[in-house]
């Protein structure tokens, strides 16, 4: 009898995007045992101007991307946190153009392109989840272009609470309405495009009327439903229990039952080939 493999970040995420089948998560288990990193919090791993790295998967603790505005003006344009890939054909460009860094202490995969390609070309099923994975990042990245041009400083926040909750409770890294919190007020003025001193006052208000509560390095959310609503946040974008795969939060990616049922479920599907990752072989 075959063990089930532990599901990972990365197998529980992609199992929201795509029906993956036993053999697939095994595949994506293995792929992610070799060339395994760890660094300290607040180290680059990506650096800006640099000729670009293999794509890279977060397997533990959280990251960011940045980019630096002069020489002491720091914008983060995205949190990262496990299960996230980070930029699947950055080989085809000639050199990075912005900055990886850990926010904690941090455990990552280096993939080699070359067995990427071949992981998508081998199932269709993980070939699309990866497609469908980097529209979301597109998605999330557009909504955080939206924040920063017409949200207001308390919406920026609340908004980023509630899709950073989500995307951890996919992957199943939050516990009953609290998650493990780790940026710093500094780190969230250079995500939102505010002060400290204004992060300090927004966070006062979000607390002052119960929306959150922060102690330390763990954020509890009372009332989800009551800040998304104050954040006007929909999460339609990320796209969760959309694509004929399980909802949110269930944990557990879907495994066929049998070869044929595996084969059944591929001759449901469309043809994928042409929204196959663009990975060089």
């Amino acid at each position: 009898m075959q063990t089930e493999p532990a599901p990972n970040a990365l197998v529980r995420k992609l199992s929201a995007y795509s029906s993956l089948a036993f053999d697939d998560v095994a595949l994506l288990s293995s792929m992610l045992s070799e060339r395994v990193r760890n660094v300290g919090p607040r180290q680059d791993i990506v650096r800006e101007g640099d000729p670009p790295e293999p794509p890279i998967i977060i397997l533990k603790g959280w990251g960011y991307r940045y980019k630096m505005v002069g020489e002491d003006r720091r914008q983060i344009i995205g949190f990262l946190v496990p299960g996230d890939v980070c930029d699947l054909s950055v080989s085809l460009l000639r050199v990075a153009d912005h900055s990886i860094s850990s926010l904690t202490p941090l455990t990552y995969a280096k993939v080699a392109s070359g067995t990427l390609g071949e992981l998508c070309a081998h199932s269709p099923e993980i070939g699309l989840a990866f497609t469908r994975e980097a529209l979301v990042a597109a998605a999330i990245q557009r909504e955080w272009n939206v924040s920063l041009g017409q949200r207001t400083a308390f919406e920026r926040l609340a908004h980023l609470f509630s899709e950073l909750f989500h995307r951890l409770n996919l992957v199943g890294l939050t516990s009953g309405s609290s998650m493990d919190f780790p940026p710093t007020q500094t780190d969230l003025a250079a995500a939102t495009g505010m002060t400290a001193v204004h992060v300090n006052r927004t966070l006062q208000e979000l607390r002052n009327r119960d929306l959150i509560r922060l102690r330390g390095r763990s954020l509890t959310i009372p009332d989800l439903a009551g800040l998304e609503g104050a954040a006007l946040f929909n999460a339609r974008y990320l796209h969760f229990g959309s694509m004929g795969a399980p909802s949110a939060g269930t944990g557990r990616p879907t495994i066929a039952a049998s070869p044929a049922a595996r084969e059944r479920s591929l001759n449901t599907q469309h043809v994928v080939s042409p929204a196959a990752p663009i990975v060089p072989g």
